[in-house]
């Protein structure tokens, strides 16, 4: 289960003089996207505003609680169930991502969609379908913004593309055959059978929970929707929908698709979906520790053991178990990146470069020379989290610039965020220490561009990841 608590990731509540180097707000100039805009103001040394009541901590579905089935109980509660304390890390302990499942036939339910409770570890129904439903079952993540967005402000929706990254490759370890980081927003939400307007979540990736068609998305697409989620009764404050405005755009389709796989409510095309095989689990030589000892459970009971070690931790790690989580991160990311000569979520054929390079990666170790000081300069762009000083190492992910498209700051936060996740698990079989860094800023210290980072060193009695 995680434990993250308020600001595990990166407060959002320093002081402004933490961070006195950082770039001024950025304006909204002539030729420059919202996207844009919006990640520039993120990465810059500005504050966030007061916080706003974050509403539910899971979304109150109505109707009955179903158990979970045999063939998927096991997946979902070794990789979402939990009250705040869950097996995926979370900003602030906010778990912004909710799951909504596909189920066909052989899934031990009728088929139909429905609404996972990860306290409750209970499916609420949300509507049957007839017809020739493809097999299997397919979970399409969306995230209700307000959770994130009340604490951390205008800095919160790159965490809430961490946090799905984050919940994606907690599925993945836990069986999941595959995942789709980059499918279009209104086609994960009419297959998850979201109403078409605003209703509170933003679809933002798909998970294969069992073997099944390639096509099933869009089959699920084409049916028509399901029940709702409950409106919210809070107001929605400038900041918030400025979120909503960010997550429409991060989510629209590519420009130049073709060939659409189906057809949607309204005989509008959906291009289909590019799954990614898994490149999450835990690598064998992670099996062994030092002096060839045996190291914590396979990949599945590493992320259900993962915990957010209570800082600090400056012990640095012995280099045969950092080169383990570094791999580990950098073939999840490789795996997450599209194919070359595919565009992101769009049909064969099409152009490659609508996601961009993929992720950098770097390992800051405590003992090498200059650590001090570089230390204090990554501490004061993760929003003065003086503890990043006495860490034994850093693992950074970088390399989505400011004006980048949409379609590459999404897909390099919720890869960074999966193969974080994936190198927090590794860490985590290997008996250390380690806690996932974001809500990065401009600045000096290390790379430029920082999306994601995990903190690493030898746990104690007081900061035990298990």
């Amino acid at each position: 289960m995680s434990s993250e608590p308020a600001g595990s990731r990166a407060s959002s509540t320093s002081p402004a003089s933490s961070a006195s180097f950082m770039s001024p707000a950025p304006r909204a100039l002539p030729g420059r996207s919202p996207v844009s805009v919006a990640l520039s103001l993120a990465r810059s040394g500005r504050v966030p505003g007061p916080r706003f009541p974050a509403g539910p901590q899971t979304t109150p579905w109505p109707g009955p609680a179903l158990p979970v089935p045999g063939p998927l109980d096991r997946l979902l509660r070794r990789s979402l169930a939990g009250g705040r304390l869950r097996p995926a890390a979370s900003a602030g302990a906010l778990h912004p991502v909710n799951a909504h499942l596909l189920l066909g036939a052989g899934t031990g339910l009728p088929p139909g969609r429905y609404a996972y409770q990860p306290v409750t570890h209970r499916l609420h129904p949300r509507g049957a379908v007839d017809g020739n439903v493809p097999p299997g079952a397919l979970a399409v993540l969306t995230v209700t913004a307000r959770r994130t967005v009340s604490q951390y402000g205008h800095r919160g929706w790159p965490l809430l593309l961490l946090d799905t990254g984050h919940a994606a490759a907690a599925l993945v370890l836990a069986g999941a055959p595959a995942w789709c980081p980059d499918a279009d927003g209104a086609l994960l939400a009419a297959a998850a059978g979201l109403p078409s307007g605003r209703c509170g979540e933003h679809a933002l990736a798909a998970v294969r929970l069992t073997p099944g068609p390639e096509d099933a998305l869009a089959w699920w697409a084409a049916r028509p929707p399901g029940a709702p989620p409950p409106p919210d009764a809070h107001p929605a404050p400038p900041v918030l929908r400025d979120a909503w405005d960010v997550l429409d755009a991060l989510t629209a389709p590519a420009r130049g698709r073709a060939v659409p796989a189906a057809r949607g409510r309204g005989g509008a095309p959906y291009p289909d979906a590019v799954w990614r095989a898994p490149g999450a689990a835990v690598p064998p030589e992670a099996g062994t520790g030092p002096n060839g000892a045996e190291a914590g459970p396979d990949g599945a009971e590493a992320v259900a053991a993962r915990r957010s070690a209570q800082p600090p931790f400056p012990g640095v790690p012995d280099e045969t178990r950092l080169a383990a989580v570094a791999r580990a991160a950098a073939a999840a990311a490789a795996a997450a990146h599209p194919p070359r000569g595919r565009a992101t979520g769009a049909p064969a054929g099409a152009s490659a470069t609508t996601a961009g390079p993929a992720l950098a990666w770097d390992l800051v170790r405590a003992d090498a020379p200059g650590a001090p000081r570089r230390a204090e300069d990554l501490a004061r762009r993760a929003a003065g989290q003086a503890w990043l000083t006495r860490t034994g190492a850093l693992l950074l992910a970088h390399g989505c610039p400011d004006d980048a498209g949409p379609a590459h700051v999404r897909h390099a936060h919720l890869t960074a965020g999966y193969a974080v996740g994936a190198a927090q698990a590794t860490a985590a079989r290997l008996g250390l220490a380690s806690r996932p860094v974001g809500s990065w800023q401009h600045g000096p210290g290390g790379p430029a561009h920082l999306v994601h980072a995990l903190a690493l060193g030898t746990a104690t009695e007081g900061n035990s990841p298990r």
